[in-house]
């Protein structure tokens, strides 16, 4: 069994020590919060995980060279905005070959780079992987079945990572297309805001079926565009994250989404929720990046729209169904001579 330092103690960060420790490893918990450390050290309850009490060996730090130090493997689960700052403060205790797979999501906005890249940029001598899928944490610290994949440079590295995780109630897939898992797990965040912004709206099954397919479609263009796996954004980081995104009221995008749906500004929302909504920070570099690779993202576009220019909601629907016609499938040809 391993040494396992997580970096980061919100939801994910805690269900995934939680996950480690019953699998037998030795795990510490590294948090920035003073207040935090105390209250998850004594109380051993996150209060965003309501019933579920952390095992009294899990380590609760907020010494981050403790966090890190002979550390087999380091699990970075810090929102997206604080994953540069984070992974800096970790340079200190980082060694040349250090396994630490990243298990937020998110593009940096500015750099419109991915979160393994930005650990690349501070921490070049680590080896970073990705750990991403349809993994709420709400139901993964509760023992229910669940499915992720593990993308990295190396197959050993993604095979490593892979064992770590893997129990009875946790499947693990190795892939190499770091880009491609990223950016699923990353965009999909946008188009949930769009699923929740319909739902707050009082629409139906028909037009979140519409928005979760043609929400993929988006994706996989500007995916496979920047060099991703088609396959990619057809399995569990693609289609698969997106659905549970979408669909579940544990998705903070999708509960910011209905709340902005039903009138509320998108700082309203994103106070209510009272937790980090990465689809908000990731909106922007996604336009930016569809722009840069020249294609075309019509949700993420009107999503942009109400999140930072005031449109309404309403109307960006609106907008949306009213675009020019087109054929689904562009490569898709009739048999002229068929049907002539």
């Amino acid at each position: 069994m391993a040494s396992v330092g997580v970096i980061g103690s919100g939801t994910w960060g805690t269900a995934l020590a939680m996950l480690l420790y019953k699998k037998g490893h030795h795990v510490t918990v590294w948090s920035a919060i003073g207040s935090e450390v105390e209250s998850l050290s004594k109380e051993r309850f996150h209060p965003n995980l309501p019933g579920i009490r952390i095992p009294e060996g899990i380590r609760i730090t907020g010494d981050l060279k403790e966090g890190m130090e002979d550390k087999e493997l380091l699990v970075l689960s810090v929102p997206s905005v604080f994953v540069r700052a984070t992974a800096a403060k970790m340079k200190p205790w980082c060694g040349k070959g250090q396994v630490i797979v990243d298990v937020a999501k998110g593009i940096e906005d500015g750099t419109l780079l991915t979160l393994t890249q930005v650990i690349g940029e501070e921490l070049p001598e680590a080896d970073v992987a990705v750990l991403s899928g349809p993994s709420h944490a709400e139901e993964v610290s509760k023992g229910l079945p669940t499915t992720c994949v593990a993308a990295a440079k190396s197959r050993r590295t993604a095979e490593f990572v892979q064992d770590a995780f893997m129990n009875e109630v946790f499947r693990v897939y190795t892939s190499p297309d770091m880009l491609g898992v990223e950016l699923g797990g990353s965009l999909k965040n946008v188009i949930a805001l769009a699923a929740g912004i319909a739902d707050g709206l009082g629409y139906g099954d028909n037009t979140k079926a519409a928005l979760i397919t043609r929400g993929i479609a988006e994706i996989a263009r500007l995916g496979t565009a920047m060099g991703g796996n088609f396959r990619t954004f057809c399995g569990l980081t693609g289609i698969g994250d997106l659905i549970v995104t979408c669909a579940s009221m544990h998705s903070r995008n999708r509960r910011a989404g209905i709340l902005m749906g039903q009138g509320k500004s998108m700082e309203e929302a994103m106070e209510e929720v009272h937790m980090v909504v990465e689809g908000v920070h990731s909106a922007k570099a996604a336009l930016a990046l569809s722009r840069q690779y020249g294609q075309s993202m019509p949700i993420v576009e009107q999503v942009n729209q109400v999140l930072f220019e005031g449109k309404s909601a309403r109307e960006a629907v609106n907008d949306l169904m009213l675009r020019d016609k087109r054929a689904e499938i562009s490569q898709a040809l009739w048999d002229e001579a068929e049907n002539s």
